[in-house]
């Protein structure tokens, strides 16, 4: 059995995922093919991963690197299951450009990874490659099963499925830990064990639809309460979920810092007392890629410096997945699918929605929802209009259409004229150089 991971530069997730994997009975013996384009970061994964094969799994897995797009292919052949963690551009030159010219604009954001310019400059340069992936993927590994982390989430994974036939599930951490951090936000930690849930929607923007404890009493009327007070009386970083819960009913999968920017609401330049009223930290994203790199070699070193690399399987539903189609075991996930089947019934069938979904020995088999309460819905729908026009500017290459994605951002529209957005875009898109090659005029 042999595991592909794309992006094994990215060292602390390719640790948990794989040593994840390394911790499954039935894994523990898988080959598994390292592959990044950065040689540096690919042997300190090399080296740390082999250091927990040894520790934690008597080195029973075969862990080898490939380097470089002309040994992608090798990584490839044979693969049973392909996981995706790459980030194309990095964050310089393309996540400072992200950020930057919109800036320039009077456009702020947060993260800028998922919606929104930024959003839409990430899937346009990352989208060419997973067409090289999937290329590789037809000729030596067709029958793999590809499990998406990169973002935009959404974007990425109706690429994959609809646009190059990849067999395909997109996978994101927002649905796991959301029930979890609101029940302790609002200390009713006593009310964890046992609690039933339904959340769906699309990727970072799913709904908690239902919530009760163990005993079937509805949690909502009290975490509405509690949340409404929390945002009066303090100052936190959930505040936007909270009004979210408060104007809308519901509460959303996905960080307030997020979803500060998937709407028109919260970052307003006529409205800049939101920023402190609603504690939105503005370049968020450029922070924590600061601190994330300034911080790896100290962690790098200290685990490496360790008297012994050990490692827990983590909750990262990668290991789960596979291990309950080999086991034919049925596990539980929040998955990134098509809504071919009117998953969602009032969401287009050809947008990527977040549903509960069943995993045994058949693959991945996605759950009916019904309808959403209608203002969910709307909120979903400004986001898929972005998703799907931007996936067509990837598939047509016409400039136009990356022109309307942006146009009809929620949060790009309410900030600046057609003319402005326009003339953003024509900006950023020069500025990625040949990252957005395609597009030049």
């Amino acid at each position: 059995m042999k595991i592909a991971f794309l992006g094994a530069g990215s060292t602390v997730f390719a640790r948990n995922v794989l040593g994840d994997c390394m911790l499954t009975d039935c894994l523990k013996d898988s080959e598994i093919a390292l592959y990044d384009i950065d040689g540096t970061r690919l042997k300190e994964s090399e080296i740390i991963l082999s250091a927990i094969n040894e520790n934690v799994n008597s080195s029973k897995a075969k862990i080898k690197s490939y380097l470089g797009v002309e040994n992608r292919k090798t990584a490839l052949t044979g693969a049973d299951f392909v996981i995706n963690a790459v980030q194309i551009g990095g964050y310089d030159p393309c996540t400072i450009t992200d950020f930057e010219i919109p800036k320039k604009y009077g456009l702020r954001q947060t993260i800028a990874d998922t919606l929104g310019i930024g959003g839409i400059m990430r899937t346009l340069r990352t989208i060419p490659f997973m067409k090289d992936f999937a290329d590789d993927m037809h000729k030596v590994c067709p029958d793999a099963l590809f499990l998406n982390y990169t973002n935009p989430m959404a974007m990425l994974t109706t690429y994959m499925i609809e646009h190059a036939g990849i067999n395909t599930i997109g996978l994101c951490h927002s649905v796991q830990e959301c029930t979890e951090n609101l029940l302790k936000s609002l200390d009713m930690e006593n009310k964890l064990d046992g609690r039933k849930e339904l959340i769906a929607g699309i990727n970072h923007m799913a709904w908690l639809l239902d919530i009760k404890d163990k005993n079937g009493v509805d949690l909502y009327p009290e975490i509405k309460k509690r949340a409404a007070h929390k945002n009066a009386t303090e100052k936190h970083n959930d505040m936007i979920r909270y009004d979210y819960i408060d104007k809308f009913g519901y509460y959303c999968t996905e960080s307030s810092e997020h979803n500060a920017e998937y709407n028109m609401f919260y970052i307003k330049s006529k409205y800049p007392e939101l920023i402190d009223r609603f504690n939105i930290p503005l370049d968020e994203y450029i922070r924590r890629c600061i601190k994330q790199i300034n911080g790896w070699k100290e962690e790098r070193d200290g685990i490496l410096q360790g008297d012994k690399i050990s490692h827990k399987r983590t909750s990262e539903y990668a290991s789960h997945i596979i291990e309950a189609i080999l086991t034919n075991k049925p596990y539980k996930i929040g998955g990134n699918v098509i809504n071919r089947s009117g998953l969602i019934e009032n969401l287009p069938k050809e947008s990527c929605v977040e549903v509960p979904c069943l995993v045994d020995g058949a693959g991945v088999q996605p759950t009916y929802i019904g309808k959403l309460p209608p203002q969910l819905a709307a909120m979903n729908m400004t986001n898929i209009n972005v998703q799907l026009l931007t996936i067509e500017a990837a598939v047509t290459k016409k400039r136009e259409h990356i022109y309307h994605a942006a146009m009809l951002d929620p949060h790009t529209a309410s900030e600046l004229s057609l003319d402005d957005i326009i003339k953003m875009t024509d900006e950023m898109i020069e500025a990625h150089g040949n990252w957005m090659k395609d597009y030049k005029k």
